[in-house]
């Protein structure tokens, strides 16, 4: 089980290097063979199964989105903790809601991502 005090300092650690922009110290919290799964890979990446592998493919796929404009910027709303997992509840630069998942190794590193992106309710 995850340490819940761990897990509250990993996830405001996850923010803050996502805000700063700064793409090394957001690699920083995974591990070289991570995998990520989000439906903005199948949008922006024309990949139908969403996914990712590998530090170096994802960093090409983060990149621009660290130098977009307005900035981006997550603010964290939640935090849930499981067995070898945490979702993070936040929101991003346009105020969407997004839920992403991350499992952990035995070194706490993150080897697996899972974004879900609010649609609303009608």
């Amino acid at each position: 089980m995850i340490d819940r005090d761990w897990a509250r300092a990993f996830a405001r650690d996850w923010i803050e290097a996502w805000n700063s922009h700064d793409m090394e110290r957001i690699l920083s919290h995974y591990s070289d063979d991570f995998q990520m799964s989000s439906p903005l890979v199948v949008e922006r990446m024309n990949r139908s199964d969403g996914v990712l592998q590998g530090k170096e493919s994802i960093r090409a796929y983060w990149e621009p989105s660290l130098k977009g404009d307005p900035p981006l910027a997550f603010e964290l709303i939640d935090l849930l903790v499981g067995i070898d997992s945490i979702t993070l509840y936040y929101r991003n630069v346009g105020k969407r809601v997004v839920a992403e998942t991350l499992i952990f190794d035995g070194d706490g590193l993150v080897t697996r991502g899972m974004s879900q992106w609010a649609v609303g309710l009608d």
